[in-house]
């Protein structure tokens, strides 16, 4: 499970901020079933979301794919020239197990500059390892595997993470948290990139939802689809299995690519919401009410909220401009009050982070009205004198 996320000096994230998915009223659950993060056009919602995917591929891939002497591929804060003197930061603390973990990394153009592994059973911290520079220590508990921790030193490029190496080992001090970044944390495809493969892939592995998932998947949004094919297809790289979609009122079958985007959308984050309850996993979404009807949305929301649909304590973290989502839908509550949070810019063009449990909300108040009323900051600063100023300067008809 994810406690929380914390980054600095990347996008428009400059200061470090901290992401919490703990829970502030109800102590029922260890962490939050589900985040949801507001905020104005450009306010670094997403980037707050690219943070986190920056950190699974450093941590997949810095190894494998990263070539020697390229450096490292962050994306420091543009607007302050000192930042790019500035070290990136990125840290998470998970619970896995029963136990709590920390790690993070910090790193410039060319090189790691710190990286660090903390286990805290019992509630008292046991450092598993710390790197400076090239130079890696390891705590008691990895003394019996020192030599092997030595050769995974060696190996360790300047521009690699040492998770990433020591995983390749199967260094068994470090498998926990390499496999949550490759295994657990998951983010959504949108629907421009989803893939009948993939879907193919997902019906194929273990834990995945089914053909008989996805058809009530659809038949419960009302997109008009009555039933899921799987067909064989001959391809230049050889013979596969694709899905089509069949509708009720027509014998044709249908591809993904038919379908609209809001049944594109729905289809994959419906999927994987159901494949990450099942591993009790954390799915990442942006945008997640793009091309979806707000009761879908909410609805989605609710498989994450109930404990009877998400027994494993899966966690759904996503960026949104759908207010409905802050006020009852049907007599429903769709996110609780420290649920929600904030981005906004400052005047230097910095991205601050916040919870909207920082104002102290009671329980029942108006949240949707608020927040557009612009009592919580984090929307647009519109004048509409401006913008009608601005358009009665055009000559008719300009682009």
């Amino acid at each position: 499970m994810l406690r929380s996320f914390r980054l600095a000096n990347h996008k428009s994230i400059h200061q470090e901020q901290e992401l919490l998915f703990l829970p502030v009223y109800d102590h029922d659950r260890p962490v939050q079933p589900v985040t949801a993060i507001y905020g104005a056009n450009a306010s670094g919602k997403s980037n707050l979301l690219d943070g986190l995917a920056f950190m699974e591929e450093a941590v997949r891939s810095s190894y494998a794919r990263w070539e020697p002497n390229s450096g490292i591929p962050r994306k420091p804060f543009r607007l302050d020239p000192a930042a790019r003197d500035e070290p990136s930061h990125f840290v998470v603390d998970l619970e896995l197990d029963g136990v709590r973990y920390t790690y993070g990394f910090a790193v410039d153009d060319h090189v790691v500059r710190e990286e660090w592994l903390y286990s805290y059973p019992e509630r008292k911290r046991r450092v598993i390892f710390e790197r400076t520079g090239g130079d890696i220590k390891f705590g008691s508990t990895v003394s019996a595997r020192r030599g092997k921790a030595g050769i995974l030193e060696e190996l360790t490029r300047p521009n690699a993470l040492f998770l990433s190496v020591a995983s390749q080992a199967n260094f068994a001090e470090l498998v926990p948290i390499y496999e949550w970044f490759t295994q657990m944390l998951i983010p959504c495809e949108t629907a421009q990139r989803i893939k009948i493969a993939n879907l193919m892939d997902r019906i194929g592995a273990r834990s995945a939802p089914r053909y008989e998932n996805i058809v009530d998947l659809l038949k419960f949004a009302d997109v008009g689809i009555s039933d899921v094919a799987i067909i064989d297809v001959e391809k230049p790289t050889g013979p596969t299995k694709e899905l089509r979609f069949i509708h009720s009122a027509c014998d044709d079958l249908f591809e993904l690519g038919d379908e609209s985007a809001g049944t594109q959308t729905w289809l994959a984050m419906a999927t994987m919401a159901l494949l990450v309850m099942g591993i009790g996993g954390t799915l990442v979404v942006d945008e997640i009410d793009s091309s979806l009807h707000p009761r879908l949305t909410a609805r989605l929301m609710a498989l994450f909220q109930d404990k009877t649909t998400n027994p494993n304590q899966a966690q759904l973290v996503c960026t949104t401009h759908d207010t409905t989502l802050l006020s009852p839908i049907l007599g429903e509550q769709v996110l609780n009050r420290d649920q929600v949070w904030f981005t906004e810019k400052n005047q230097a063009g910095e991205t601050n982070l916040y919870p909207l449990s920082d104002f102290r909300p009671r329980k029942g108040e108006k949240i949707e009205r608020r927040y557009l009323g612009g009592s919580y900051g984090a929307v647009p600063r519109i004048v509409p004198e401006d913008l009608m100023a601005a358009m009665r300067g055009r000559p008719h008809g300009a682009a």
